[in-house]
């Protein structure tokens, strides 16, 4: 589809708001296509203030909105597109004064010594969550289990109306530049009985200051029982995006959930046909030894129904000033 075109023969501006419009609201991935073919190459070399105003005017013009006479201060600055520009020399992302939101597009420009631009990368609020090192954003909202949990349990016991087939029949897709097979979704008992082989498994344990790499050996044993290739890890929601399933180890009460609340409802930007409360979480409780961590017991869920077994609380979180170090290959 081309989302210029019918962004042009719409007569909307920047501020009008399109989300609902399937012709009219760009998915990430072709967000990111779409910008990274029209600003790569473009000069950036200009005062502050005027670099902002070319930058916004030419991203009109890739898109298909007319250009503002002026623009105004709005957050985002692209409202109708859910997204604003960082312009980057350096890996140190700084945003300040505004808190991340999980859902909005972040437009991350690399440009060089000269100022051209060389990379772009658009990525979710929550994606930016999982970079900071500090903490402060994936322990945003925080949850534990009601009562001490002493066996497996699937708590919801189907998924919404109409989602196994909505999702099936997206048959294979490309999805932020990775191939996903959507064929073969399970529903969530399926699922489960799958998953629920791996209790009494063991997986690597790298340390308990390597939760990174502690999810990574549970992410990869998951997409085994699954029968699936582990793919590049995009750091999107939900980790196995073919089974729409966040999965998460546990070795201490508290888990943490980051920017989203697993019951909300907005759409999933990776899947619109779903949306987040549909995410299926898989929550494997497990005891580290130093070595290996033994998978106990699973608790799986809905989105819809996760509160109703786990209870929310939140971290304290400092949003005065927000500096993530970007990774060396963010825009590989």
């Amino acid at each position: 589809m081309n989302y210029p075109d019918h962004i042009a023969r719409s007569g909307k501006t920047i501020y009008d708001l399109v989300h609902d419009a399937d012709d009219l609201y760009l998915p990430l991935s072709e967000l990111e296509t779409t910008l990274r073919n029209g600003l790569v190459g473009m000069s950036l070399d200009y005062p502050l203030r005027t670099r902002s105003k070319k930058l916004k005017s030419k991203i009109c013009e890739i898109l298909g909105y007319p250009v503002p006479k002026s623009f105004r201060k709005t957050q985002p600055r692209f409202p109708g597109q859910d997204f604003d520009t960082y312009v980057q020399k350096s890996n140190n992302l700084q945003i300040w004064n505004e808190e991340i939101s999980p859902t909005r597009r972040y437009v991350i420009i690399r440009v060089d010594e000269l100022s051209h631009v060389v990379a772009v990368r658009v990525v979710t609020g929550e994606v930016l969550a999982k970079l900071d090192r500090t903490g402060t954003l994936t322990r945003k909202y925080q949850a534990r289990s009601r009562d001490p949990v002493t066996t497996s349990e699937l708590v919801t016991q189907s998924d919404a109306y109409g989602l196994v087939e909505r999702v099936r029949s997206l048959g294979t897709k490309d999805v932020l530049g990775t191939r996903v097979d959507f064929r073969r979704f399970l529903p969530i008992g399926e699922l489960f009985a799958c998953l629920s082989r791996m209790v009494g498994t063991r997986i690597a344990d790298p340390g308990a200051d390597q939760e990174r790499s502690r999810g990574d050996a549970l992410h990869e044993a998951v997409c085994r029982s699954l029968g699936m290739i582990r793919k590049e890890d995009k750091g999107t929601c939900p980790d196995v995006l073919e089974q729409l399933l966040e999965v998460k180890l546990q070795t201490s009460p508290t888990i943490d959930l980051g920017l989203m609340l697993p019951d909300d409802e907005i759409p999933l930007d990776t899947v619109t046909s779903a949306k987040h409360c549909d995410v299926r979480y898989a929550v494997f409780y497990g005891l580290a030894d130093g070595k290996n961590v033994q998978l106990d017991h699973l608790v799986m869920c809905a989105g819809r129904d996760f509160f109703k077994y786990f209870q929310r609380f939140e971290g304290k979180v400092v949003n005065k000033k927000l500096q993530i170090p970007l990774p060396s290959d963010f825009f590989d």
